[in-house]
């Protein structure tokens, strides 16, 4: 049995751990609000665009040289894994179900003998890949969206992806990352950028294009791949922060169960104590 100093250490650094998820709670909700307003204002210009580039597409442009955020490198088999995820833990089963996502796309397409390399941004999966896939790893970018995602630290990274695919580091490109749902849900969620999967669409309209048909795919091309990637940012950064507040919420909660516990033994054991002190003395008494 525990001595009552044991157990009110205990209860002491259970409040103290309480005291610090509460914290961590608020601080994750206060986040949480300004990246959820960005990543919701941010959808519908970066669906819009998307749309845009699409019916562009759909009028089967004839381009003597497809630019290659369009077609990838197709003499390249090798296919790039971008893994989104956070720097910091405690976030629950956040950067898990990624990378789970991460080692299922990874065994499927080793299976059907296409290499594969891995460029992480965030620790979290880079180092929950290390163990299995360490080997493939190419790449970490750490501290993206540190202070908030900018657009700045997202043209950066943009125009990295872009030179590693200019360099023939890659033929393809797909990102794996969380979508904002609610601070409950996030879904993880498979993209690919390169090749551009261009959808059918049901719009057979007759289009003029001014300028060119081509220049429009130039110019859009990489406004699109900027944004999009901009897109991933900001959900997985709302994303992180809802499952940060979730996860010290459960946390709040469980230690508040955990001392209620403690003070119950606690009191349960200081009266055994007082108990036998008791019999102590009226044994002692009546020896007399």
């Amino acid at each position: 049995m525990p001595s009552l100093k044991d157990l009110r250490l205990r209860i002491k650094s259970v409040k103290s751990t309480q005291k610090i998820t509460s914290a961590m709670k608020m601080v994750a909700a206060a986040k949480l609000r300004k990246a959820q307003e960005k990543a919701m204002s941010a959808r519908p210009y970066a669906q819009a665009l998307e749309r845009i580039l699409v019916n562009v597409l759909s009028q089967q442009p004839d381009l003597p040289k497809p630019p290659l955020l369009l077609t990838g490198n197709p003499d390249n088999p090798v296919h790039l894994i971008v893994v989104v995820t956070s720097d910091r833990g405690l976030c629950g089963g956040f950067n898990i179900n990624i990378v789970r996502d991460v080692k299922q796309l990874v065994r499927r397409l080793q299976a059907e003998n296409v290499p594969v390399k891995i460029l992480c941004i965030g620790r979290k999966g880079r180092d929950l890949l290390r163990r299995d896939y360490g080997s493939l790893i190419i790449e970490t970018i750490t501290d993206v969206g540190r202070k908030g995602v900018n657009i700045d630290e997202s043209t950066r990274v943009c125009l990295h992806l872009q030179q590693l695919l200019e360099d023939n580091v890659c033929g393809g490109m797909t990102v794996i990352y969380s979508v904002f749902r609610s601070a409950l849900t996030q879904d993880v969620t498979r993209q690919q950028l390169i090749p551009l999967v261009v959808e059918e669409t049901n719009d057979r309209g007759i289009f003029e294009f001014e300028p060119s048909q081509e220049e429009l795919i130039e110019h859009l091309l990489p406004r699109n791949f900027a944004i999009q990637l901009y897109q991933i940012l900001l959900e997985t950064n709302a994303s992180e922060h809802g499952a940060r507040m979730t996860a010290m919420d459960n946390a709040t909660r469980n230690a508040r169960d955990v001392i209620r516990r403690l003070e119950l033994n606690y009191n349960r054991t200081r009266q055994a104590y007082i108990t036998k002190e008791l019999i102590e003395i009226i044994s002692g008494a009546e020896a007399l």
